[in-house]
């Protein structure tokens, strides 16, 4: 059930008295993270199949819940509605969103294991602070690009948007777009990007964004 819903900035979770039952409880907790506009709530199926997937998988339980059912959307701005949730759900929030602008990015290699989205970010908000010269990190996982911290990605061969067959995460803008055929997907390694003469990031939030006058260092 709902323990929470509301509006404004995040409320901590946080008992300050059990520092380690906090860090605990955020390990085993994840995120669904939908784009609201002026009331609509954006690609909520394949939000509510990603919610899905994951408590079965990790909790071992097809008990339904309906996303839109517990959603209540702002009328009117665009904003994050932050879900967190195990089995259950933990807390609704409804944070007013502003895009950012990304140009400059870093590949670099690392082993991280992201393929459900956890609210436990550390290891990805350690590779970005590595490099907090560059808008963002892209990473290298065994040879082959992924994603970045904060979304899957693109590049443009000439006649087709290609998204790295092997992301981090699969991002459920990304599903959509593979579905609907726009995405083809392939194997990329760090040395065929300049090959590619379009680039863009893709998540819930931002969609698919084209990054003009962008630069990649290796």
């Amino acid at each position: 059930m709902q323990e929470k819903a509301y509006l404004g900035a995040s409320k901590p979770l946080k008992n300050k008295t059990n520092e380690n039952s906090y860090c605990k409880l955020m390990d085993n907790t994840l995120l669904e993270t939908i784009k609201i506009e002026n009331g609509l709530i954006n690609n909520i199926e394949y939000h509510q199949k990603r919610f899905d997937n994951s408590r079965e998988k990790l909790f071992n339980t097809k008990e339904k819940i309906n996303l839109e059912d517990i959603i209540i959307p702002p009328k009117s701005g665009l904003f994050r509605c932050r879900i967190l949730y195990d089995k259950d759900i933990k807390t609704i929030e409804y944070l007013p969103y502003t895009a950012k602008t990304f140009r400059n990015f870093k590949i670099t290699d690392s082993n991280i294991d992201y393929s459900f989205k956890y609210v436990n970010r550390s290891e990805l908000d350690e590779l970005r602070a590595k490099y907090s010269d560059f808008d963002e990190v892209i990473i290298e996982k065994n040879g082959l690009v992924t994603d970045t911290t904060i979304s899957n990605i693109a590049f443009f061969d000439g006649q087709n948007w290609i998204t790295p067959s092997s992301p981090l995460l699969n991002g459920t803008m990304r599903a959509k777009l593979i579905d609907e055929g726009f995405l083809k997907t392939k194997d990329i390694k760090a040395n065929e990007i300049k090959n590619f003469t379009k680039f863009a990031l893709i998540n819930a939030m931002i969609g698919f964004r084209e990054i003009e006058n962008f630069n990649i260092e290796i």
